[in-house]
């Protein structure tokens, strides 16, 4: 079937996070939220019908992932990625964020350092800063439009005695669908120095055409011994309020000491819906996915040709995966805060700050295109009419 990512759902007042708590955000009302990292389409008719069917079971009691919930992501892993994982390297965790402190905590003492890679995904420096554990940044290197690794740095850090790499793959935000060859590169300085590398991998099937995701422990037996990958369906299928997520853990040793710590806190199953929704996303989702992929490349067109034409004096960085388009607002000539403090009050648009991301960010914002066509036409309208008024 054909879907229409045009129409517009109306999402206020169902407790979006997007939606309904601008004043809490954004200090005002009246903005036209385009941050948060979840779309505004509907789930695929699959994973609805099938969330309804299990509602209308009655029973909602304690769940666990059968043996379909777990064979439906090892197939889907192997179809979309070539990855051929095993279902005890399967464990569960409510969300990536969630699981990055239980990995910080129970992988590294602290005082340990970890490594990222900024301007990055904000959470990450705090479930390395909650456990008292030592922030290390390589910072990525921006050149012509497109941000890769320092491999220099990387390897000078590393040397330094940092046990731990959080990688973004693909990059939240700068867009990167990191290749075979700087993966590859990255692994080896990590075998060298026996640094043990999480890879977020929650935009891995958001990926657009010309570009491959790689799990990073698909890359050899080696690197899966030595790495932690995290995958869900929530960004995918935009299921995120339904709290499923799966860790990917070949090392059993890992996955003990990271199970064991998850037993802690008392987390011992998934949400019931969740079960259900991740399933049908997996066994029935590849068509809805494969349309919204187009959907979201025509917004992505939609915008460079826009700023290209009306807003020069803003550059988008073109994204390879993930519906997240990261702008540079340099040419403004504004400080950080100042660059918020326009957006949300003269432009009245809500997108995430980049110097929330660390080094790097600074001068940048970071805007969701997991919304129709006219959502964004209407947030450039107010970029444009705020900027024409500051000549």
């Amino acid at each position: 079937m054909r879907y229409d990512f045009d129409q517009i759902t109306d999402r206020k007042d169902t407790g979006s996070i997007k939606w309904d708590f601008n004043q809490r955000f954004f200090g005002r009302e009246d903005i036209l939220p385009m941050w948060v990292a979840d779309m505004d389409f509907p789930a695929p008719d699959d994973v609805i019908e099938a969330l309804v069917n299990r509602a209308k079971h009655g029973i909602y009691g304690y769940s666990d992932g059968t043996d379909e919930y777990y064979l439906a992501l090892i197939d889907w892993t192997q179809k979309r990625h070539g990855w051929v994982i095993q279902k005890d390297w399967i464990t569960f965790s409510p969300g990536i964020v969630p699981a990055l402190n239980e990995l910080v905590r129970s992988l590294t003492k602290p005082g340990d350092k970890v490594l990222i890679q900024s301007p990055v995904y904000p959470p990450f420096f705090q479930a390395i800063k909650n456990h008292g554990r030592e922030v290390v940044n390589s910072q990525l290197i921006l050149e012509d439009g497109r941000y890769t690794m320092d491999f220099v740095d990387l390897e000078e850090k590393f040397t330094s005695g940092v046990k731990m790499m959080i990688l973004c793959n693909p990059h939240n935000p700068v867009g990167r669908v990191w290749g075979r060859g700087e993966l590859e590169r990255l692994g080896k300085l990590c075998v060298a120095q026996d640094v043990l590398v999480i890879s977020d991998e929650i935009h891995g099937d958001l990926i657009y055409e010309g570009y491959r995701h790689i799990p990073f422990a698909s890359l050899s037996p080696e690197l899966a011994e030595q790495s932690i990958v995290c995958t869900a369906p929530s960004k995918t299928f935009n299921l995120a309020g339904l709290q499923t997520s799966n860790l990917i853990i070949p090392n059993s040793t890992l996955r003990q000491s990271y199970q064991a710590s998850l037993d802690l806190t008392g987390i011992h199953h998934p949400n019931v819906f969740g079960i259900t929704a991740m399933e049908a996303a997996y066994r029935h989702g590849w068509d809805w996915l494969e349309q919204l992929m187009h959907y979201l490349k025509g917004n992505e067109e939609f915008l460079v040709s826009f700023l290209a034409r009306e807003l020069p004096q803003i550059q988008a960085i073109r994204p390879e995966g993930t519906y997240l388009m990261w702008l540079d607002f340099r040419a403004l000539g504004m400080e950080p805060k100042e660059l918020q403090k326009f957006l949300v009050h003269k432009a009245g648009v809500g997108l995430n700050a980049g110097y929330l991301f660390g080094p790097g960010g600074e001068g940048f914002a970071r805007l969701n295109l997991g919304c129709s066509r006219s959502v964004i036409e209407e947030g450039l309208q107010r970029l444009k009419t705020a900027v024409i008024e500051l000549d």
